[in-house]
């Protein structure tokens, strides 16, 4: 690569050759690299990050994937559903903590039982909490009419990550079948924009079979969607699950970290106006991950606020941390770790996606 790192960053478009360039960086280098994205971040968006409170309130999921814990094959796993009334007390707590916003995430399910109950659980929310309260929603595929109720319901925000946006690689990782396909996801992500949804998706990063151009297409491909926020971490693989066969051809797990806090960085550069989640998966792998993730690009972060009792059941992969924590204390340790990373937590804010905005306009 003729440019340098600094050439990079100050393009005004990266391309695939920049990008699959960025994300293969390895020591001083690859430092120089993050240090340098991670003062043009603070320049651009400034040092403040959100608070999504997030509730994992159901782990029976209609799904196969190859890579989940809480996959439908799994038979090991111990299901669980929330009620109600510990879903609400969630919320109350995020409200009265100043978190400004809920995440509400569980397995995929379709059936109108399910969909009934999350339109009845968003208004009491919202109610709840004096419709101060943002709210994101990572319930998968539904039909627009679903997705529609939702939002009429209150969310506003919806994470559908597609995994990898290869579809060879699509569906090495998932069966190829009705219930899997790469069209649909697609197709959903673009329904979710059409009702008016704030809109996010991702990837994992490190898969077996997967490469740096492949990653660098993720990035791609976010940009080409249009997308309002992006939630991505290593591949942490789990022993129930069809790709646990391939555990030896993996990147180390932290080479797999550092191709991650890459991909956060190098996203930053690509779309400097949306919101990055700094995902726990990071922190499953070095205890001060997130922290990183905040420094060199990442400006939301999810404290787990579901009831300790269920917390360590939703295991889409293993040694997920943070599971014998209560909600208060997982608070705490995030407040202290934000400021570790020299930025401010932005308390009682929706911490709206700029680029969501930036799009109406665009469209005006």
């Amino acid at each position: 690569m003729s440019n340098s790192i600094s050439e990079i960053i100050k393009k005004e478009k990266l391309n695939k050759a920049d990008l699959s360039y960025l994300l293969s960086l390895e020591g001083k280098e690859r430092d120089d690299f993050l240090k340098q994205t991670g003062n043009h971040y603070i320049n651009s968006l400034g040092k403040k990050v959100y608070f999504r409170g997030l509730v994992e309130f159901s782990n029976y999921c209609t799904k196969d994937c190859y890579y989940c814990g809480i996959r439908k094959g799994n038979s090991s796993s111990e299901r669980y559903d929330i009620d109600d009334e510990a879903i609400i007390d969630a919320a109350k707590f995020a409200h009265e903590n100043r978190y400004g916003s809920l995440v509400l995430q569980a397995g995929e399910r379709s059936d109108k039982i399910f969909t009934d109950r999350v339109t009845a659980l968003l208004k009491e929310i919202k109610k709840a909490t004096n419709g101060e309260l943002g709210i994101t929603i990572s319930l998968g595929e539904q039909t627009e009419e679903v997705y529609q109720e939702w939002f009429n319901a209150g969310a506003h925000r919806y994470l559908l990550r597609i995994e990898t946006s290869n579809k060879e690689l699509y569906y090495k990782i998932h069966p190829k079948d009705e219930q899997h396909n790469f069209e649909k996801r697609i197709e959903c992500l673009r329904t979710l924009q059409k009702v008016g949804f704030q809109t996010g998706t991702g990837v994992m990063i490190g898969l077996p079979f997967q490469t740096y151009d492949q990653l660098a297409d993720d990035l791609l491909f976010f940009k080409a969607m249009n997308v309002d926020m992006v939630g991505m971490g290593p591949f942490i693989e789990h022993t129930e699950t069809p790709l646990y066969k391939y555990k030896d051809d993996l990147w180390p797990l932290q080479r797999r970290f550092e191709v991650a806090l890459n991909m956060i960085a190098s996203l930053r550069l690509l779309m400097p106006d949306i919101n990055i989640a700094a995902a726990t998966a990071l922190q499953a792998i070095d205890p001060m991950g997130r922290e990183k993730a905040l420094r060199y690009g990442a400006n939301v972060i999810m404290p787990n606020i579901t009831p300790t009792t269920h917390r360590k059941d939703y295991t889409l992969y293993e040694n997920k941390p943070c599971t014998d924590e209560g909600a208060e204390d997982c608070s705490n340790c995030l407040s202290i770790r934000v400021e570790m990373a020299g930025r401010e937590i932005g308390y009682n804010q929706w911490g709206d996606s700029k680029h969501f905005f930036n799009r109406q306009i665009d469209k005006q």
